[in-house]
């Protein structure tokens, strides 16, 4: 937001990583074999440290990523409330008894993996933390985790958490750096896990590294997702959702809904009422109270996302509103990286802007005339995160997302994000499930014994 260097962190390289791994190793064979009561106390515990610290970390995260406090304090709740709900699964978390013929009989057990990897991004460090460590903890698993370079602050301030909850030391280790720190932990033997949230491209590197040593990966990629406007909406309903699809996190989110469907009949009532919302959306320091959007990364970051509107003027689209830079009056913040929110019209199927994930505070509207013809437009994308529908009529709402290929769909509303939901996406926006009883499924591997109560007949 000021655009000045907070702070200096080194890289871990490939000692400092298998130092890491090493610890982790070291505090799994203690942690796995506690009970899982005994796991969620120490979770429970973590989440109420968080809960007590909600301002302070809120705030540490705002001056890490750029977004307003008001999100943060979101973010922090989430966190907290993760951690809650994968303690409360702990103590539940057990295979099942088979009875065979004869007396005989076989039983499953569900035990942790190992050691796991989490590679997290820039839009929600804190809080993408906690959605893979939390049910990794739950399993028994320990986990080195690693932020993006952008926003390597708060991950630690995590892990000081859970140290002072009481997890073993080491458990929960953070390593700092880009690329090639991430290619030391996908390579390392004794990582049995890695789990990413990010890019396409990347997301395709380390599914590459991991297949080389038989890892098991969890995908947490890109999106172009549609949200659909239908004429018989509840249009101030419509609108906050287009807002909240759009526009949280200075647009920085994997499964905004930044492909706005609106029927023709409601097209330019619609417009209108996003437009102005829109303009009064206020930009400025993340830290006052009343802003409800920050700066955007990073200077590069944001040239990307002018570049973005430069070429949707040049394809023909109109910039209703927004896309240009803004400086705050506050003189120690004109050097940030802020931009006004912006909405695009005139838009069609085969634009950039159209086609591929801006990550940034970029709508764009098309128009549509049926359902059958929205569904087809609203599929053609390698994406597949999220999706979303707004009508009156429930029966459309529940015809049209199932017709949708995406993992995460919302009737009436955008962007919320219960932990007891899995989220995840599918083709190209990857693979396995964040957050409800799903991600047990990720993070634990099932043992099948089998108990012969008679003689061993032979066959030879």
């Amino acid at each position: 937001c000021t655009g000045r260097v907070i702070s200096k962190l080194l890289c871990s390289g490939e000692k400092e990583v298998d130092l890491a791994v090493q610890s982790a190793k070291a505090a799994f064979k203690i942690w796995s074999q506690m009970s899982g009561m005994e796991r969620s106390r120490v979770l429970l515990e973590a989440a109420r440290i968080i809960r007590e610290q909600r301002e302070e970390i809120a705030t540490l995260e705002t001056i890490n990523n750029g977004k307003s406090i008001f999100e943060a304090r979101v973010d922090i709740d989430i966190s907290w409330q993760c951690l809650e709900y994968y303690a409360g699964l702990a103590g539940s978390l057990a295979g099942e008894h088979i009875q065979l013929p004869g007396g005989s009989f076989g039983y499953t057990r569900r035990e942790p993996l190992g050691v796991c990897v989490g590679i997290g991004a820039w839009n929600y460090p804190f809080q993408i933390a906690c959605w893979k460590s939390a049910p990794a903890l739950a399993c028994g698993n320990a986990m080195v985790f690693k932020p993006s370079p952008f926003t390597p602050i708060s991950v630690v301030r995590l892990a000081e958490i859970f140290t002072e909850a009481g997890v073993p030391k080491g458990l929960f280790n953070v390593v700092q750096g880009g690329a090639a720190t991430g290619q030391f932990l996908c390579h390392h033997p004794d990582v049995a896990k890695i789990s990413f949230t990010g890019s396409v491209p990347t997301g395709v590197k380390i599914m590459e590294m991991a297949a080389k040593g038989i890892k098991p990966v969890t995908l947490e990629l890109g999106g172009k997702s549609p949200l659909i406007i239908f004429s018989d909406c509840a249009l101030e309903n419509a609108v906050n959702g287009a807002l909240m699809a759009n526009f949280l996190t200075q647009g920085e989110v994997c499964c905004n809904g930044t492909r706005v469907f609106v029927e023709r009949k409601i097209l330019d009532v619609f417009t209108k009422e996003v437009v102005k919302r829109t303009q009064k959306i206020k930009v400025g320091d993340p830290l006052l109270e009343d802003t409800r959007m920050g700066a955007l990364i990073n200077r590069p970051h944001l040239d990307r996302v002018q570049g973005f509107i430069k070429q949707a003027k040049e394809q023909g689209a109109e910039v209703l509103c927004g896309g240009d830079l803004y400086v705050p009056d506050d003189p120690k913040l004109k050097n940030g990286y802020y931009m006004r929110p912006c909405v695009l019209g005139n838009c069609r199927d085969d634009m950039t802007c159209v086609k591929e994930e801006i990550f940034g505070p970029v709508m764009s509207i098309l128009p549509f005339d049926t359902e059958e013809e929205v569904v087809e437009r609203a599929n053609n994308t390698k994406f597949g995160l999220a999706g979303g529908v707004f009508t009156r009529d429930i029966q459309k709402a529940h015809r049209v997302v199932a017709a949708l290929k995406a993992g995460m769909c919302f009737i009436n509303n955008y962007n919320v994000s219960p932990v007891e939901l899995p989220f995840g996406g599918y083709k190209a926006s990857g693979f396995g499930r964040e957050n409800g009883r799903a991600a047990i499924e990720y993070y634990s591997q099932l043992k099948t014994v089998c108990v012969e109560m008679g003689d061993v007949e032979s066959v030879f």
